[in-house]
């Protein structure tokens, strides 16, 4: 019988407006019965019948004007309570202002009790409408309270107008999976009252509500997840085995209203968010505006990123290369979907082809390069030192001397923490790039020709200014120990951690490329900037975070295993070398290192004998040269170990 009255389909707006008509009809005709005392004969004789009817025309009028029929009742709200509010009043105001002016007193000669019905009728017309509006209500939510018995019981986390629409959202949605038992919010002021009959409790209540209620989920805006209280609050949720839901910010809802499509998993790039970088975006945009800009290495996910973010700042066009065919066709749809004014170029370019680097440089002249293109993985470049060598080494001086020739404004490169002290083929690759562009930064701006070094017909130096970025391991990036985790935990185990005290810097793709973009505008020239990485975390750490936030526990239900160091892999990353000094800049997470500037002549003439040697196909050979150049290379659980007692004697 309670399914036939309160079935989950809404009724129909006619219904609601018949049944609200009804009511306001049975309040007039009290209203009027009382002020004549229920004297049946002055009643009728005083043209009742006749001044309902006129009534019911006014109120009609006035209903379908403001729409109070709309509306499903089992979901009303203040909203709703103040548009009946607003409806009775002007029906009654009207009906008694023409009821004094001209229609009614011919209707009838009482006019002395116009006064007394209005007012009462308004009160009574009211007072039924909302009763009506709440008992159903409640109704509902009672019989919706029995459905969800078997349902998980979930938590909110804060009070505001966002949370109440977050708690309606899953209460009107058809899918019966959730119970809303209440609210967590860390305003003293809210603890212990309700809203909307649901309490609001303590974060410190947390814990308890888990023994009491079997609390099973909590639902966590994922824009508040920088502020401190929220990340305790998440951290004694994953302790406790209770599963976080993030909703993404209420600026991605569709037409101001959450769907529950969009709401996810809390994953471990979103613990890790820090407060909002605020970029000085007048300078950057000053910098990128209106430029032509080649990215390399756009298909991979910091130069995906970069793409994104430069298509803010208008630039006139963009040349995007890369060698990886998928990837670079993903990236070419992408920019078609979301960015369709976007005037790009897909190249697709292996950096180690000088001729076709010139080609690109000759037909698009372009006026800044970002290059992100580079070999990052440590393993594989430990097995494989050609490759570091061609790509990371030869690729970026393809790329620096092709932008002093071409008279490119900017060249920034996107370096790694590995560079420092390198332990790795890598790492020590990457540090001779650096080396690279630095020395011929500065050399440039002698009076000498740079061809005299370059012994290229046609050089001529250039105020080409060369940028290094340097920070950490990115969440999320291609390679990251992220991916690797959550497909060894959707497995089932187990989740291999090399080291138990192995520890990295962490950052999110585009909190980097934000500071990179920032770091190319402040830049000068010559400079190495350091990132801001925050607290260094231990990778195991992050592994038993992982498997919490997947709603399992650690050596339960998947295991940890170690596994030992990599070929290279060192236990902690460095940003800096001790003989490096730091100066900050305006930006509170960007430093300058001011380092030891090697002769541009030392290292071409140095690069270009690995060159040779790299040539040659002596993997051996190639590594030991490379421990002469990079001061501090130090092989790390690696086949290249015993070179570093033949490179000191």
């Amino acid at each position: 019988m309670k399914k036939v009255l309160f079935c989950e389909k809404a009724y129909s707006r006619w219904l609601i407006l018949f049944i609200d008509l009804f009511i306001i009809n049975w309040a007039f005709s009290l209203s009027y019965f009382i002020t004549y005392k229920f004297q049946y004969n002055e009643i009728f004789q005083d043209g009742f019948i006749r001044m309902l009817a006129f009534y019911n025309i006014v109120s009609l009028m006035v209903f379908l004007s403001l729409r109070i029929h709309t509306g499903i009742i089992r979901y009303s709200n203040t909203e709703d309570i103040f548009r009946i509010f607003k409806a009775l009043m002007i029906s009654s105001v009207l009906f008694w202002a023409a009821s004094k002016l001209f229609i009614i007193p011919y209707l009838t000669p009482e006019l002395k009790v116009i006064d007394v019905i209005t007012i009462l009728n308004f009160f009574t017309a009211t007072s039924l409408l909302i009763i009506l509006r709440t008992v159903v209500k409640g109704m509902f939510a009672y019989l919706k309270e029995l459905e969800l018995e078997n349902c998980e019981n979930v938590l909110i986390y804060g009070s505001d107008k966002k949370a109440l629409l977050i708690k309606q959202a899953f209460e009107f949605s058809p899918v019966k999976h959730y119970r809303i038992l209440g609210f967590i919010d860390n305003n003293e002021d809210r603890i212990d009252k309700y809203i909307e009959q649901k309490k609001v409790y303590s974060p410190h209540s947390i814990e308890s509500l888990r023994r009491k209620f079997g609390i099973e989920k909590m639902v966590i805006m994922n824009d508040s997840l920088n502020q401190e209280s929220q990340k305790m609050a998440v951290e004694t949720c994953i302790k406790l085995g209770i599963k976080v839901i993030a909703v993404p910010p209420s600026t991605e809802w569709v037409n101001g209203r959450l769907s529950l499509n969009q709401i996810r998993d809390l994953k471990i790039e979103d613990l890790l968010q820090r407060d909002p970088i605020i970029l000085q975006k007048d300078n950057v945009s000053r910098e990128l505006s209106g430029k032509r800009i080649l990215v390399t290495g756009a298909a991979g996910s910091i130069g995906a990123e970069i793409v994104r973010q430069l298509f803010s700042y208008n630039p006139a066009s963009l040349i995007l290369c890369d060698q990886a065919e998928t990837p670079l066709h993903e990236l070419q749809l992408d920019i078609e979907d979301h960015f369709p004014g976007l005037k790009a170029t897909i190249c697709m370019v292996n950096i180690q082809n000088e001729k076709r680097l010139r080609h690109l440089f000759s037909t698009y002249n372009p006026q800044i390069v970002f290059h992100a293109a580079a070999f990052k993985h440590v393993p594989m470049m430990e097995g494989n030192p050609s490759e570091a060598i061609l790509t990371n080494v030869l690729g970026t001086k393809n790329l620096a001397d092709l932008a002093v020739e071409f008279k490119v404004e900017k060249f920034i490169m996107i370096s790694t923490d590995k560079a420092v002290n390198p332990t790795n083929v890598m790492g020590a690759s990457k540090c001779l790039a650096e080396m690279y562009i630095q020395s011929l930064n500065f050399y440039q701006l002698r009076t000498h020709p740079i061809e005299e070094i370059l012994q290229t017909p046609g050089y001529q130096a250039s105020a080409t200014k060369f940028i290094t970025t340097r920070f950490g391991n990115v969440l999320g990036s291609n390679g990251s120990v992220v991916p690797r985790f959550k497909e060894q935990i959707e497995r089932g185990g187990p989740v291999t951690v090399t080291h138990p005290e192995i520890t990295r810097f962490f950052m999110t793709i585009p909190e980097s490329v934000q500071l990179v973009l920032e770091a190319s505008a402040m830049g000068k020239g010559g400079e190495i900037f350091i990132f801001d990485m925050g607290k260094p975390i231990r990778i195991v750490d992050m592994a038993i975070k992982m498997i919490r936030l997947a709603g399992l526990s650690p050596d339960q239900d998947i295991k940890i295993v170690y596994t030992g160091l990599r070929p290279g892999e060192k236990l902690y990353e460095e940003l800096l070398n001790k003989e490096e000094l730091v100066m900050p800049t305006y930006h509170a997470k960007i430093k300058i290192s001011k380092g030891m500037h090697c002769q541009f002549s030392f290292v071409k003439k140095s690069i270009d004998e690995l060159l040779v040697i790299n040539h040659m196909g002596d993997d051996v050979a190639m590594v030991k040269k490379m421990k002469e150049i990079v001061p501090g290379f130090k092989s790390n659980n690696s086949v290249y170990h015993e070179l570093d007692n033949l490179v000191l004697n």
